[in-house]
């Protein structure tokens, strides 16, 4: 495995549970009770498993897509394919499947998560993947280190 490789999956992982556990159980844990939405008794080795599958996804996407392009261009990108697609299952097919006290109301603040995420983690991966320094630039063609 390459090192942008495990650093990209690192920058996906590491700050996803920290943001998701504050926004979902702390900062917004009333709004969340409130919703309905929730089990009372949230089962955080699945959401970890879920953010590990999800960053070897997207660092994979990113790697096949992005990889070279400058942090904002390569954040960009990223985020408009990424963000979107997560908002799609993590929103709305979880409205259409769940009982919540307002659809509304959930669709108002996971967009709002969603948003805060791809914020933050699309240019962490960017960075993993950015174009190489002008010393490694000069070398001869190869792996992404």
């Amino acid at each position: 495995m390459s090192t942008r490789f495990l650093l990209a999956f690192l920058a996906y992982v590491l700050p996803t549970f920290p943001i998701g556990y504050l926004w979902h159980l702390a900062v917004f844990k009333d709004h969340y009770e409130a919703l309905q939405v929730y089990r009372a008794d949230v089962i955080i080795p699945f959401g970890l498993a879920a953010m590990a599958i999800q960053g070897l996804v997207w660092t994979f996407v990113y790697w096949r897509l992005f990889a070279g392009e400058s942090v904002l261009r390569g954040a960009v990108k990223f985020a408009a394919v990424a963000a979107p697609l997560a908002w799609s299952f993590m929103v709305i097919a979880v409205a259409a499947k769940h009982r919540m006290a307002s659809v509304s109301g959930f669709f108002l603040i996971e967009t709002g998560f969603i948003a805060l995420h791809y914020l933050v983690v699309s240019p962490l991966i960017a960075l993993a993947f950015a174009r190489p320094a002008r010393a490694e630039r000069d070398q001869p063609p190869g792996r992404l280190a």
